[in-house]
């Protein structure tokens, strides 16, 4: 019977040991990996807990956020809910708004028709437009709303109105189509200077017909600039 030489032996009980000895190796790392982390932590915790206005401000951030993205949610059940009901204002209605509010109905309005980037941005510095929007066709859309809360009986949107809308409407805005629109009415010139500058009006009249109907504005005004781009819709 023949012995295995003794050098084997040897080197097997040699790798026996490298292996025994990497492992052990590999248990301080991670030990020392341990130990590390657990010292940030706790050096963490210390450091937070002379600094709690980091734990406010880290709140107050959840907070905010956890807000954003409910107000979001909502949002996007509001547009759902009005795409599968269909929106619709009785003009009435729009009168006993606020002229902030009626900003508001209009764009949605805007939206109900498939304008889906309306927006409204009305207020201080608005440069004559109060709503923003693209149609279904590529056209963009800039409306200057005027609120009576008298309606027709209260003043007759001017003709100083409607140069503000015509100055900006195309060069600042980009507009192809300029509306001016209120739940009043018009003064003459307002009428006669709308018809040479190519401003669309939408009076009390036609208010009511395209809040309370189906029908998007586009389908309701004479004269609206040929479309963009081809469309499902054209």
């Amino acid at each position: 019977m023949t012995r295995r030489p003794p050098a084997r032996r040897r080197r097997r009980g040699s790798r026996t040991k490298r292996r025994k000895g990497g492992g052990s190796e590999e248990l301080w790392l991670l030990g020392l990996a341990a130990a590390v982390a657990f010292s940030l932590i706790m050096a963490l915790l210390s450091w937070l807990a002379s600094h709690p206005w980091v734990l406010i401000l880290i709140f107050v951030a959840a907070v905010g956020a956890g807000w954003l993205r409910l107000r979001r949610r909502r949002a996007a059940a509001r547009w759902d809910q009005v795409r599968s009901q269909g929106l619709r204002y009785a003009v009435e209605h729009l009168d006993g708004l606020h002229y902030n509010d009626f900003e508001f109905a209009v764009r949605d309005l805007m939206h109900r028709d498939g304008c889906s980037d309306a927006v409204k941005v009305g207020g201080r510095g608005d440069n004559g437009a109060d709503v923003k929007a693209t149609d279904p066709y590529g056209r963009r859309w800039v409306i200057q709303c005027k609120h009576r809360r008298a309606g027709w009986s209260g003043s007759a949107v001017g003709t100083p109105d409607l140069q503000v809308l015509n100055g900006t409407g195309r060069q600042v805005h980009g507009g192809d189509v300029l509306v001016m629109l209120t739940n009043g009415r018009f003064s003459a010139p307002a009428l006669d200077f709308a018809k040479s500058q190519r401003l669309h009006l939408v009076d009390r009249h036609l208010l009511a017909q395209w809040a309370g109907g189906s029908r998007p504005l586009w389908e309701l005004l004479r004269a609206v600039p040929p479309p963009r781009k081809p469309s499902s819709l054209s």
